[in-house]
């Protein structure tokens, strides 16, 4: 019965338990033909996030430095029943040390990527916007979600989602051209953007599509260089080529979107999560605008997710030639 279901909702859609996200393992091959990065990972001190980066280390995408209270990290290994004899521990003394230590060895160019261990998003993110880390770069922070979906046809990147909580115009150009970089690195040339509103028409109530205007023409202008934007879009123009057809839609964008740039972090994270729970999609997790890129996971994440954005973290670095 549920394959029924599925089949009526998405038509010619694969089995989603037989999907076997083909998009995010082509990421972590192509990641492996490169040297693993040098990474710093943010206090390891749980079981899920010292695995996560043992997992990678052993899959060769990243050189995992520790950096946190080392006798909690190796009572975690002993634990899980890791042997740390072939990693540097960091030492420190608590998460907050542990997150300015990180981003002064990113801004040393000590490591080339951050990874979120188990202290709190917003701990870190501080971390790397203090003036004093040297991290900061022209562009705002911003979160990708980057993710293969059953039911399209291929890498879809949804943004933001977990950092910019109600973005304004300046902030979305931003995001839109972070997201861009990212899907640059990705191998996807000239990627096309979708800004996501609840219509298709600018209307002067709904500042969604008033900013989606403004953001065409700063692409028109090259304020955002080196894609395709188009907006505003409803999800259905973005995704479907038929439905923006049926709604008189001429759009380059519209059913061979790469990149959904949403409103506001509350639409992009429900989208995210729709995506994944109703629709199977995995997804790889990082964040950009730094100046080196920063592996930020669920605690949730399965580890094809984990694996997957280290892979495109290190994509990321290398293209920024970060790396040598």
């Amino acid at each position: 019965m549920d394959q029924i279901i599925r089949e009526i909702l998405v038509p010619d859609a694969p089995g989603i338990e037989d999907h076997h996200h083909e998009q995010l393992n082509a990421f972590l091959e192509q990641a492996k033909t490169y040297e693993p990065i040098p990474t710093a990972v943010v206090h390891p001190a749980d079981g899920n996030s010292l695995l996560g980066a043992i997992e990678a280390a052993e899959e060769g995408l990243i050189i995992p430095h520790l950096v946190g209270p080392e006798a909690r990290i190796r009572a975690v290994a002993e634990e899980c029943g890791v042997d740390l004899g072939r990693y540097t521990i960091v030492p420190t003394a608590h998460s907050h040390e542990s997150a300015e230590l990180a981003a002064k060895m990113a801004k040393a160019g000590d490591v080339h990527a951050l990874m979120k261990g188990s202290l709190g998003s917003s701990e870190l993110l501080s971390a790397i916007l203090d003036k004093n880390a040297g991290l900061r770069t022209e562009f705002r922070l911003s979160h990708v979600f980057v993710m293969d979906v059953p039911s399209y046809h291929k890498t879809l990147i949804v943004t933001d989602a977990a950092i910019n909580v109600a973005p304004d115009l300046i902030t979305k150009r931003d995001i839109a051209q972070n997201a861009i970089n990212c899907a640059l690195a990705l191998g996807i040339e000239q990627p096309k953007v979708a800004i996501l509103a609840a219509v298709e028409k600018v209307k002067p109530g709904m500042q969604s599509t008033l900013d989606a205007a403004a953001l065409c023409k700063m692409a028109d202008r090259k304020q955002i260089r080196d894609g395709i934007l188009d907006g505003p879009l409803a999800f259905d123009n973005a995704i479907s080529a038929e439905a923006a057809r049926d709604k008189g839609i001429d759009s380059l964008v519209s059913g061979d979107v790469d990149i959904l740039l949403v409103p506001d972090l509350e639409a992009g994270n429900i989208l995210a999560k729709q995506l994944q729970y109703l629709a199977g999609a995995k997804s790889a997790g990082i964040v950009l605008g730094a100046k080196v890129p920063v592996i930020l996971t669920s605690r949730a994440a399965k580890p094809l997710e984990r694996l997957s954005s280290c892979a495109v973290a290190s994509l990321v670095a290398h293209k920024q030639g970060l790396t040598v």
